[in-house]
């Protein structure tokens, strides 16, 4: 009845050694139960979204206010311009702001805005990098696709294809040479500023630099997408610190605080394309809907808590150390790429910094290790390209419980027969 079984193909279990993925009925603080009512230890976290654990009060008592008095007008709210508001006091670089309903609809509208804007029409993006499901993003696009090992322009135009430059991520002199060849036809290069979909990879220093100076030698934009970075490694974007000033900047997950949202904005001078005050077309009658925001304002409050990100560092440090220690115990080759509360393992012996190196990372070590976590009641993504997002309301015991986990998971590796 569903296709693969799954609303979304990053759900299935295909790439850790296919069967039934499992199936939750009920989350609670760093918790989900499946249907068999067994507990699972979070890392996954809905991919990211859910900093602040599952059914967080504040943001249960925003909904529910929100599902008494209305969940969708179909007119403008309050609501919605203090969120706006809120969102950039967090972030200045937002000097306009249009909500949508997704991280995509957010990253495929500063794109056709950066198009309209310069009169350009090519896109420079890096490997294995997603952006969303819109065909533009789509060709070489990175951890769904990627998962499944099917061609990633599959329905997309070749027409489309045609107007985006892929290079690697941290490879300055490839970018260069894009640049140099296209140029004069640029109208963006979109970047994770901090990738978290090959895994978390960090930039090189002076990679991002590269990005502006070659942009603005060429009058094309750079558009961040932050759906996954802002708010997660620390209130706001993560630009100040990475020392960079992005164009135009994309948002999603985390700031609706586990209900759909998106959000695109910049520089005035951009955003005023925007209808109905300019040409550019993006319209959604779910768009700034009273519950989304409401749990979004509620998150915000939530995040401002003294000390909040520097305990999501400090578990995450601990289970990466732990990780690594117990890996090296039993011979099993692993990278940990981490950066505050996230990071990804890869099941190799070389330094992860671009795509290419995350795929070369063992998929059948990183399925073993996923099936042996997740019957120990340790649920992991289901893919070797995602990351762990480590939650608020994760305990020292919980860390704990996840390396004595991995502990008898990485025994039960070693002594398994190695494939030639």
């Amino acid at each position: 009845m569903i296709p693969g079984g799954v609303n979304s193909p990053s759900r299935s279990y295909k790439a850790v050694g296919g069967g039934a993925p499992r199936f939750f009925v009920r989350g609670e603080g760093a918790y989900l139960y499946d249907v068999d009512g067994r507990r699972y230890i979070d890392y996954l976290a809905a991919f990211g979204p859910l900093i602040l654990g599952h059914a967080h009060p504040a943001l249960v008592r925003a909904i529910r206010q929100a599902a008494e008095e209305g969940t969708l007008f179909g007119t403008p709210t309050p609501y919605e311009v203090e969120f706006a508001e809120r969102l950039r006091a967090a972030i200045p670089e937002l000097e306009r702001v249009r909500l949508t309903n997704s991280g995509t609809e957010a990253v495929m509208t500063a794109v056709r805005l950066a198009r309209a804007y310069t009169g350009r029409s090519k896109i420079i993006k890096f490997a294995g990098a997603y952006h969303g499901h819109f065909d533009l993003v789509l060709v070489a696009a990175g951890s769904g696709p990627a998962t499944l090992g099917v061609p990633d322009a599959a329905g997309v135009p070749a027409a489309v294809a045609r107007d985006v430059v892929t290079v690697p991520y941290n490879d300055s002199e490839a970018l260069a040479l894009a640049v140099e060849r296209f140029g004069s036809e640029l109208a963006a290069i979109v970047v994770e500023p901090i990738v978290g979909n090959f895994g978390i990879v960090p930039p090189e220093p002076a990679f991002l630099e590269a990005i502006h100076r070659l942009a603005r030698e060429c009058g094309a934009l750079v558009v961040y997408d932050e759906v996954i970075t802002a708010f997660r490694f620390r209130y706001g974007s993560v630009m100040p610190m990475l020392g960079t000033r992005a164009d135009l900047i994309a948002l999603g997950k985390i700031i609706g605080g586990g209900l759909p949202i998106g959000a695109y904005g910049g520089r005035a001078e951009i955003m005023a394309l925007v209808a109905p005050e300019g040409p550019v077309y993006q319209a959604g009658t779910m768009a700034g809907n009273p519950a989304s925001v409401r749990a979004g304002l509620a998150l915000l409050e939530a995040l401002q808590a003294p000390g909040l990100y520097d305990g999501l560092e400090a578990k995450a440090r601990a289970l990466a150390d732990g990780l690594l220690a117990l890996s090296d115990r039993y011979g099993i080759p692993l990278q940990i790429n981490r950066v505050g509360g996230a990071f990804s393992t890869h099941f190799t012996d070389r330094p992860v910094r671009t795509y290419a190196d995350a795929e070369a990372a063992d998929g059948a070590l990183y399925a073993a290790f996923f099936r042996g976590m997740l019957r120990r009641g340790v649920l992991l993504p289901p893919s070797k390209f995602e990351a762990w997002f480590v939650m608020v309301p994760h305990s020292d015991a919980d860390v704990a419980e996840t390396l004595a986990a991995a502990e008898a998971t990485f025994r039960e590796m070693a002594a398994a027969p190695r494939r030639p």
